[in-house]
């Protein structure tokens, strides 16, 4: 009988955890910048909103920015030099992860600085198949829009309607799923919220969450676009938002079937 009600309680771990939802994540403490100058950012495999597993990151096959001031020319810039492989630790094991320190000439003029992460498939053994997240995440220097809102034709890439480093708490975010630069109708986003505090220097989630679901179904809120690939979320709490489109390319990897999907970060600010 106990052994009956110990492998029942391990299928239901394993089903809840392979229902958590993946979020790649690009973080930097702040994403509206008064001036440029050294920049880090960690890189993150996890599950937002619990904090509480890290994945090991697969090898990086791509990441860069692409910097545009005002109706300038847009630049792309690979960064694949500046990063080191670090162990992040969550609120229940340490996993890879990577953190990329850029020095001031990286992020030093003003406008939008659109960074992109793209790791190697991660296979998933619950589910049997690779996942391959395109991530992205918008930093702004001075004020000075730029490309913030150009597609930049990812297999899997969620476009911004609206600004993502410029959001007010109790507003609207709004973006387009896309593949290879066409929307991809009714696609099927998954959002959470960042609740706990990345600790820069110790590379781990710290402190007590910020906020208690519900239920379940809060944790990764389930939405859809419309048939123009077009979407629209609340934005209630000030913090790091995760928006991930899901299974927006399905293929293969290694024999396996494989799944490309698109993931962007926005960050919401209290009005004071």
């Amino acid at each position: 009988m106990k052994r009956s009600l110990l492998l029942a309680g391990l299928l239901t771990l394993v089903l809840y955890s392979s229902a958590l939802a993946h979020f790649q994540m690009i973080y930097s403490p702040q994403s509206a910048l008064e001036r440029g100058g050294e920049t880090t950012l960690k890189l993150v495999f996890t599950h937002p909103f619990d904090g509480d597993h890290i994945m090991d990151m697969a090898p990086v096959e791509a990441f860069y920015m692409v910097h545009q001031r005002g109706e300038g020319e847009a630049v792309k810039t690979d960064l694949k030099k500046y990063l080191k492989k670090i162990t992040w630790t969550g609120l229940e094991n340490a996993g890879d992860a990577f953190e990329a320190n850029l020095p001031a000439r990286v992020v030093r003029s003003m406008g939008d600085y659109v960074f992109v992460l793209v790791p190697a498939p991660y296979y998933e053994k619950a589910d049997g198949e690779y996942i391959q997240q395109f991530t992205k995440m918008i930093l702004n220097v001075g004020g000075v829009p730029g490309n913030w809102h150009e597609p930049l034709g990812l297999a899997a890439e969620i476009v911004p309607l609206d600004k993502p480093y410029a959001n007010w708490t109790g507003g609207v975010f709004r973006g387009v799923v896309m593949s290879n630069g066409e929307p991809v109708p009714n696609a099927e986003l998954e959002v959470e919220y960042l609740n706990h505090t990345p600790d820069m220097k110790k590379n781990a989630f710290t402190g007590d969450p910020k906020i208690s679901a519900p239920h379940p179904a809060f944790e990764s809120m389930g939405i859809r676009a419309n048939d123009r690939g077009e979407f629209t979320i609340g934005l209630p709490k000030a913090g790091w938002w995760g928006i991930a489109a899901l299974d927006v390319v399905e293929g293969e990897h290694n024999d396996k079937e494989m799944v490309q999907e698109a993931v962007l970060w926005i960050q919401v600010t209290d009005i004071e």
